[in-house]
């Protein structure tokens, strides 16, 4: 089996190599323009200095990947590490694309060492968020994937300020294997025959890990020195693929999974067949993307992710998780009867409305238009205003729905999936139609919607803890969205410029109809939720305390599933879906001392909706007169809220 694991991906990556090669330059002038080339003849060196050092650094990346997994995996108890779950690629590339657009003079002595303290600080955060439960499975996944997420929003945030260059930073960061002469490849060996030197120096120690840790400091091992010295390899390897071809997704989740199904049962089987497979995989990845008839290529790294989100949804059953008790982590402190405040809110909201309407920035500065200016500053002005506060409105009480009907304080149409399951609806839309109206994106969106929401609740119902797995399902449909957005970024579509302002959360095209839909839906959404607050108080007592107390539960899933899907569609469609509103507001209602399941309900509102005004807001005035994308604020602030609560709560 694990022969054929390895001979089958690469035999066919050699056909598809030598087809290619065939068509590049024939059999008889191989090996003497590898020794000898004629600088003259194009074909010699395109062969010599794009298609060979191609070829060898994805068999290097692909090996390297491969045995970053298998220490990742090794060293946390984890099946589901690798460095995207954990946030090492994340950090690595936020901390080259600062050190490129800002401080080129760092990349002086090599990328390398920016990668790997960016990688090593990520992992380090992700790590620290994760240390109060014990460094449990789940507890890294999510720390990694807000981790991952406050990074990919300031990568986002640095390509929208330097936009004339950010197609080739879009290109590099989802993993472009492209070559331009054997510099990289001779750089990168080195760094991958030492890492796998070390590696193999560890294997007894790894190996020991198997154990407790009492069992392995019985045999003369130091768990955490050896945890330390498996994870320094495995970032340093993760650091030095992303600063050779940027980040290749999920190859270092499906080589171990894959030669650990195929009968590699001991650590050192693993350690030596994963890089094999690695390797073959990434191969025939980048051979493939090569034949694909797309008007233009795809990243490597887009296209292994489209390979690991499946994975993901396989390896969900093999996970091994721990009762959760994140919701006593994240609880407020203090009760409130609610409905003063409640009214307290809406007076401050107002006033945001009001100040978002009439205070600007201009030539001049600061500037409180007149009655007379107001007038003519409206018609631009209001939608953009209207779509953020219903947006935020929408995605607030989403997020309170989810988390009451999942009893998972840590859901949101962020982070399960429901925001890209809407946008991978819509950008499907794209690709299928050049003639794109609102109310075929507004369908498209909510099928993706409702089917990532199906998706979801399946697995969590499959499994006794069901916390877990909608989280986990959540960052594979979420994973599978994202790919398919750097397919679309990559295609050379004209209507790049509108895609990338959507995906930010941008409100700069928001019209009136845009304002009316947003409005109506808030509206309707807002007068319909009290009628369930009796299943919203019921729902968080278990399944079988609802099912005492009278509740159908597959009839109030489904309700609950349609008033999360249609204002999460509505809202994706107006503002995008990069945002943490659907998960902030619930909890900054919680914190505020709203309980019961109404009053949250309306705080949540409240609350979503000021957000996004606000990040609007600001978004015009901090680099006027440039603009940053509301929902990429939002998410830039609520990473890091995020990141405070999962740090009290390990406290």
């Amino acid at each position: 089996m694990l022969v054929a694991l390895v001979g089958v991906p690469a035999v066919l990556a050699a056909y598809l190599t030598a087809a290619q090669l065939l068509r590049l330059l024939p059999a008889d002038m191989w090996w003497q323009s590898l020794g000898a080339t004629d600088f003259a003849d194009p074909r010699q060196l395109l062969y010599r200095h794009a298609f060979l050092p191609r070829l060898a650094i994805s068999l290097l990346a692909g090996a390297a990947l491969g045995l970053t997994g298998t220490l990742l995996q090794q060293v946390l108890r984890n099946p589901l590490a690798e460095p995207t779950t954990i946030g090492t690629n994340a950090g690595a590339t936020v901390a080259l694309t600062i050190a490129t657009l800002y401080a080129p003079w760092m990349l002086e002595q090599g990328r390398e060492w920016v990668a790997l303290a960016g990688g090593a600080l990520s992992t380090l955060a992700v790590l620290a968020l994760a240390q109060g439960r014990s460094f449990s499975p789940v507890a890294i996944i999510i720390s990694g994937l807000v981790v991952s997420l406050t990074c990919s929003s300031a990568s986002a945030l640095l390509m929208a300020a330097n936009r004339e260059y950010s197609e080739e930073l879009f290109i590099w960061q989802s993993g472009s294997l492209i070559q331009n002469g054997d510099a990289v490849v001779l750089g990168f060996a080195p760094w991958l025959a030492v890492a796998g030197i070390a590696a193999f120096l560890l294997l007894r120690p790894l190996r020991l890990l198997d154990l407790s840790d009492e069992g392995a400091e019985s045999l003369g091992t130091n768990p955490v020195v050896t945890r330390l010295a498996g994870m320094t390899v495995a970032v340093a390897l993760t650091s030095m693929v992303v600063a050779a071809v940027g980040v290749i997704s999920f190859v270092a989740l499906a080589a171990p999974a894959l030669v650990r199904l195929a009968g590699a049962r001991t650590l050192r089987q693993r350690m030596i067949w994963a890089p094999l497979t690695g390797a073959a995989l990434l191969w025939l990845t980048d051979r493939l993307v090569q034949v694909v008839p797309f008007t233009s290529e795809i990243p490597a790294g887009v296209a292994t992710a489209f390979l690991g989100a499946p994975l993901l949804f396989l390896l969900l059953p093999k996970l091994r998780t721990s009762p959760d008790r994140d919701g006593a982590m994240l609880s407020s402190m203090h009760r409130r009867s609610g409905w003063a405040h409640l009214l307290a809110g809406l007076v401050v909201m107002a006033l945001l409305l009001c100040a978002a309407l009439v205070v600007g920035r201009g030539t001049a500065g600061w500037h409180v238009a007149s009655a007379a200016e107001l007038a003519d500053l409206l018609p631009f002005r209001a939608p953009r205003i209207a779509v953020a506060v219903s947006a935020g409105m929408m995605l607030g009480v989403a997020g309170t729905l989810m988390q009451r009907m999942t009893g998972n304080p840590m859901a949101a149409p962020e982070v399960l999936g429901v925001s890209g399951g809407a946008s991978l609806g819509i950008l499907l839309l794209f690709v299928a139609t050049t003639d794109v109206s609102r109310p075929a994106m507004i369908a498209a969106g909510l099928v993706g919607a409702l089917a990532s929401l199906a998706m979801i609740s399946q697995t969590g119902r499959r499994q006794p803890i069901a916390n877990d797995r909608l989280l986990l399902s959540g960052i594979a449909v979420a994973t599978m969205a994202s790919a398919f957005s750097a397919v679309m970024l990559a295609s050379g579509d004209p209507r790049l410029d509108t895609l990338i302002g959507w995906l930010s959360g941008s409100t700069y095209r928001a019209t009136a109809a845009d304002a009316t839909v947003a409005a109506v839906t808030a509206i309707a959404l807002l007068a319909i939720v009290p009628l369930t607050i009796r299943w919203l108080d019921i729902l968080p007592l278990g399944e079988a305390a609802s099912r005492a107390l009278g509740l159908s539960l597959f009839r109030v899933r489904i309700i609950l599933l349609v008033l999360i899907a249609v204002p999460t569609t509505i809202a994706t469609l107006v503002i995008g879906p990069l945002s943490f509103v659907g998960l902030m507001a619930p909890h900054l209602a919680r914190m505020l001392g709203f309980q019961r399941a109404l009053p949250p309900l309306f705080a949540s509102a409240i609350l979503g909706g000021a957000m996004l005004v606000s990040a609007d807001w600001a978004g015009r005035m901090l680099i006027f007169p440039w603009q940053i994308p509301a929902g990429l604020l939002a998410a830039l602030v609520g990473g890091p809220y995020f990141m405070v609560l999962m740090w009290k709560g390990r406290q």
